[in-house]
């Protein structure tokens, strides 16, 4: 990574943020280890913690990389930001996808695939998406196994439902907690496994030269303490960067782009980041609060039957796609419910409703518990009357570039799983593939990292120059912690979240996305009034560290969306509103010695078992559901 020159009159905290682009570059057990008594940096005292694979992110990608590693004999040591337990994963709460043709038995792996680059626009990489599609009916059986109770028919059988854009039945689910359930399942096989784990833990560094790692940095959220790990094996799984947006469906301390900055600023490529997946359905209006606004309505309820009308009582779905209507594509629908509010048939809290009363009430309730008990906490019965929703950031396409097989990132020692990464989804994710993702690919990267370690990675070495940089990491984050300005972190990133919203979002254009960047420059540069309040274990603290990757990731975004004249899934250029053939390219990024570049790479092709599924040209027939 580059450093980016100083006039000499910015702040620390300016400093920190500002140079986010370029800051200076089997069978072994883990050994957790303070060396000595604890050392100190910039008056910030820190532990050193040594284990052979450290993973950073403990929602199903880390967890299932995890178990891989503990299974074959390799002990980790896995960090996350929240308490053990509490990670997005749980979110996820319509469904898992495999092709186990449990009520549809013409279903295979290889018309999930062809689903799957379908919903991708063809952007998707053809590893990535071939092996999550043949590893998940064993992944299912596996989560069995381990305790996970899906959902069953009357026969017995793993229950299966519509999601959209699927041709089959090929969801399964627990009720509409799914994602709850499979991380409940994982974190309890890998609490049989004893596999090591330490929360409230935030990495803001990975000792890298640009070629290898040699382990990463970070604080203690609780005591302010700083972290050392010494490791030559760093698995990143730490979620994507929906949160940036003003309206999202995650927590507005997770998923906002910290694992693609630090992967960036180690050496490794990011690519597809302008593909961000708005969901049709998040909460909006004043019944509900701000709390709620932008939190997901699963899609759930539209694979049970439910509809969607604009405020003149049309269910417009039957213009926009008369034969896959509510379960047509996300960006479809989105697009179709942002178009009918642009249009003056909206809601007045801007959204259209989500109706699924015409359905049993105890189906209702059997199938959607934890929306049935969300919005009666809210005054609302959804088996009797209709929700609003609207659009919001749901899910990020882009990421780090890895090969699938391995996770590797082309910086040695550095792997990637999970959200953190872009492949499989293309320009557009299929409902239900995330959780399939975490826990396909997380095995496979798991198995990799197992047989990459040797004994000596149980006593890995940090070069003088690495612990320099940690020292130095220390000194930046407790000059940061005392940055004494008029404007605080929430501002900002709030403000950010509004320009996204604005000229980033659903619907883009050259003039808006311009001017978007030219917003981000002039919130860099307004850090250097920043003020964090509570010191280095405060909330105000860790949103100021997440400003450097967030700004990071938000710049690199508008310029892939300026980048892409044309409109393909989920990126939608309002003046280049047609897809491309010539546009069939990956946008990777790098950073170089200029700052960060954009090139184009060529997309492979799918196996001849899938091109042939491809021509078949199966789809969902929506009609089943009336």
């Amino acid at each position: 990574m580059t450093e980016t020159p100083s006039d000499g009159h910015g702040t620390a905290a300016d400093d920190y943020i500002s140079s986010s682009l370029g800051r200076a570059t089997a069978g072994v057990e883990n050994r957790i280890e303070t060396e000595g008594d604890p050392q100190s940096a910039g008056g910030l005292e820190y532990e050193v913690v040594t284990t052979p694979v450290l993973v950073v992110g403990a929602g199903a990608a880390g967890a299932r990389v995890a178990i891989e590693l503990a299974e074959s004999g390799v002990e980790p040591l896995v960090i996350g930001k929240r308490d053990h337990g509490d990670a997005h994963t749980t979110w996820a709460a319509g469904g898992v996808n495999a092709a186990l043709g449990s009520l549809d038995s013409e279903d295979d792996w290889t018309i999930h695939a062809a689903d799957t680059f379908n919903e991708g626009h063809h952007l998707n990489d053809p590893d990535a998406v071939e092996l999550t599609a043949r590893e998940m009916p064993d992944r299912i059986r596996e989560l069995v196994e381990w305790g996970m109770s899906f959902d069953r028919t009357d026969d017995g059988e793993i229950n299966q439902r519509y999601f959209g854009a699927q041709s089959y039945r090929r969801t399964c689910f627990v009720g509409d907690r799914t994602g709850e359930a499979m991380l409940e399942t994982l974190i309890g096989r890998a609490r049989d496994l004893e596999i090591p784990y330490r929360e409230n833990v935030m990495i803001t560094r990975l000792l890298s030269d640009g070629e290898r790692v040699d382990g990463a940095v970070g604080f203690d959220m609780e005591t302010g303490e700083g972290l050392v790990f010494r490791t030559n094996h760093v698995v990143l799984a730490a979620g994507g960067f929906s949160a940036l947006y003003h309206r999202h469906s995650s927590r507005d301390d997770e998923n906002n782009g910290d694992g693609q900055a630090l992967a960036l600023e180690a050496g490794a490529r990011l690519l597809d980041l302008e593909f961000v997946q708005f969901h049709p359905t998040g909460m909006v209006g004043e019944r509900y609060g701000e709390e709620w606004d932008g939190r997901l309505v699963t899609e759930a309820v539209r694979g049970e039957g439910g509809r969607l009308y604009n405020a003149e009582g049309e269910r417009f779905m039957e213009r926009y796609s008369p034969d896959q209507m509510e379960l047509d594509a996300r960006d479809v629908v989105a697009r179709a419910i942002a178009q009918e509010v642009s249009e003056g048939r909206g809601t007045d809290d801007g959204g259209v409703y989500l109706d699924i009363s015409h359905r049993d009430a105890e189906y209702v309730r059997e199938r959607l518990p934890s929306m049935v008990d969300r919005f009666e906490s809210l005054g609302v019965d959804i088996t009797e009357e209709p929700m609003v929703v609207a659009p919001t950031a749901h899910y990020t396409m882009g990421g780090v570039d890895i090969d699938f097989r391995t996770g590797e990132t082309g910086v040695e020692g550095l792997y990637a799983v999970g959200e953190t990464v872009a492949g499989v989804h293309g320009a557009n994710r299929l409902g239900g593939n995330s959780l399939a993702e975490t826990v396909a690919i997380g095995k496979l990267v798991g198995d990799h990292v197992a047989k990459a370690v040797t004994g000596d990675d149980g006593d890995p070495t940090v070069t003088d120059g690495q612990r320099a940089l940690a020292e130095r990491e220390f000194r930046a984050l407790s000059e940061l912690a005392a940055s004494d300005g008029a404007v605080t972190p929430t501002e900002l990133l709030a403000d950010l979240g509004d320009l996204l919203w604005d000229h980033a979002g659903i619907l883009r254009d050259e003039a808006g996305l311009r001017e978007g960047l030219a917003k981000v420059d002039a919130l860099r540069d307004r850090t250097a009034d920043l003020r964090v309040e509570g010191g280095l274990t405060s909330k105000d603290f860790e949103y100021a560290v997440d400003l450097s990757a967030s700004l990071t990731v938000a710049e690199a975004m508008l310029r892939a969306a300026l980048e892409r004249t044309e409109s393909r899934g989920a990126h939608y250029r309002t003046d280049y509103p047609e897809t491309d053939s010539d546009w069939r390219v990956t946008l990777v990024h790098a950073a170089g010695t200029n700052g960060l570049s954009i090139s184009r790479r060529g997309v492979a092709e799918p196996s001849p078992a899938v091109r042939e599924a491809l021509e078949e040209g199966y789809e969902l027939d929506y009609h089943h559901l009336e």
